[in-house]
């Protein structure tokens, strides 16, 4: 079966309509096409762990209700998704499923719909043993194994003899189950299991840096411990010398199925020499005879260990270095990406440039600093040497002559001073007939007084020189407003 189903269209309609957007998403991530989920459903669930106001409970439960599916396909991609969000998703989410007494109940799982189900059954129930185990392990210790801190002064390297006896075996059963998946490259064949085995080869790796470290610390203080300390001590690194060979064989299946060689750690064991220092220090506590053995050499054995050790740790730090590098990388080439696509869109549309809230705006991808024109800035007495730009009239490109204007109070009261001498006036001046307009002789009188006893003064804004009128366009406007009003022969219209 390929694409969608149509169970998984009516499925996404239905939560379309109730408008339940993570459940519609948890849905079309586990659809019944045969591949991975979708890293545009996986980066939304995962941002949604991050929002406070998102229900953790109720996201967790959809996708146990999808593992109650028949299909393998839906219940594989279930248990993915799941993990994806306990690996990349907030802490919360992994919390939550610590909390809850019951996970997933896949034990007795089996698709009888055709040969491939029954392949498939057989990982899904390995798959969900080891969600489960993660879980209980976070359950015992509060963290994950998977993102403490590494190095000299990680959790592992500085935790105290008691409690790193206590912790390392919780590690080992992690391990061991994750190991349990126990697949082969030819095995690897669809995109669904292909998925889960990225997210178990991450945490193999991640899972056993955090235990190597803990055996180093391990090694640093067994001959210093009790007798019964050592007794465990030597017993745990028995098994971690087991499990290095397993991982071994896990991280070979990795490098068949086409991982880069880069992204595989490379693991150094201790020399055989220490199994045997070890052996003999806890013989001696218990009193046996033992064949005698400086500390000097004790020590030196005990130091080509460690630094063998030390090298994988250091193996497994470049792992992630490079991981991070590749996600680093990935992140500028989408963001590269999203701001050629923007450039295209202001090319082909360079309105959408153009912003109501700012006058700065980005148009064929370059940036137009000019100032707005500020329509109701107050006057200033500073000097500028430019000209006024943000005066209305000087908009006007064909604009001529200054007009005087009277410093007289018959304007209510507005006083003008006087900056520069302009040059000599038209003799046309101003020729409204506001006797005719008005009825009021001694009125126009001292108005054509008033303008033509100051010829020679101008009106200045800003600092800036007066703007300048055609008086040919003003007569014409005046006239035409004058029309307009209805006024004439000296009687004015009530």
């Amino acid at each position: 079966m390929s694409g969608q189903s149509i169970t998984d269209r009516i499925t996404a309609a239905q939560h379309s309509v109730t408008g339940s957007a993570i459940t519609k998403t948890v849905c079309k991530a586990t659809t019944h096409e045969i591949m991975g989920p979708k890293k545009k459903h996986l980066d939304y669930l995962i941002q949604c762990t991050n929002e406070m106001n998102v229900n953790i409970p109720q996201l967790a439960d959809t996708l146990f209700e999808r593992t109650a599916n028949t299909s393998w396909v839906v219940v594989f991609k279930s248990l993915t998704t799941t993990h994806h969000l306990m690996v990349y998703g907030n802490e919360r989410f992994i919390q939550y499923l610590a909390s809850r007494n019951t996970l997933f109940n896949l034990s007795n799982f089996l698709d009888k719909s055709g040969l491939q189900g029954y392949d498939m059954s057989t990982f899904i129930r390995r798959y969900s043993r080891y969600l489960n185990e993660k879980a209980v392990s976070y359950r015992q210790v509060a963290f994950d194994f998977t993102k403490v801190k590494r190095g000299s002064d990680g959790l592992m390297r500085t935790m105290n003899t008691e409690k790193l006896l206590k912790t390392i075996p919780i590690i080992q059963n992690q391990m061991d189950v994750l190991l349990d998946f126990n697949v082969n490259a030819n095995e690897l064949t669809n995109g669904v299991i292909n998925a889960a085995f990225m997210l178990l080869f991450k945490d193999a790796i991640r899972l056993f840096a955090a235990y190597n470290e803990g055996i180093i610390n391990l090694l640093e203080k067994y001959f210093d411990m009790k007798k019964v300390q050592c007794k465990d001590g030597l017993d745990i690194y028995k098994k971690f010398l087991t499990r290095m060979t397993r991982i071994s064989e896990f991280l070979k299946v990795a490098e068949q199925v086409g991982i880069d060689r880069g992204d595989i750690p490379d693991l150094s064991q201790a020399p055989s020499s220490l199994l045997d220092a070890l052996e003999q220090h806890l013989a001696s506590l218990e009193g046996k005879k033992v064949k005698d053995s400086t500390a000097a050499s004790r020590a030196s054995t005990l130091s080509n260990a460690v630094s063998s050790l030390a090298n994988t740790g250091i193996s497994f730090t470049k792992v992630d270095e490079r991981e991070k590098q590749a996600a680093l990388e990935e992140e500028q080439a989408r963001l590269k990406a999203l701001k050629e696509q923007r450039v295209m869109e202001l090319q082909k549309n360079p309105a959408l440039a153009t912003t109501d809230s700012s006058p700065v705006s980005t148009v064929g991808g370059t940036i137009n600093s000019t100032p707005a024109i500020d329509l109701f800035s107050t006057p200033s007495s500073t000097n500028s040497a430019s000209k006024a730009a943000n005066d209305l009239l000087d908009l006007q490109p064909a604009f001529q002559q200054p007009l005087p204007l009277s410093t007289a109070n018959s304007w209510g009261g507005f006083t003008a001073s006087p900056t520069q001498q302009q040059p000599p006036q038209d003799s046309r001046g101003l020729n409204v007939d506001f006797d005719s307009v008005f009825g009021n002789n001694t009125n126009a009188n001292n108005l054509d007084s008033t303008v033509a006893s100051s010829p020679n003064q101008c009106m200045t804004l800003n600092g800036q020189q007066a703007n300048r009128l055609v008086s040919n366009d003003l007569d014409s406007s005046l006239a035409n407003l004058v029309g307009n009003l209805g006024i004439g022969n000296g009687t004015a219209k009530k």
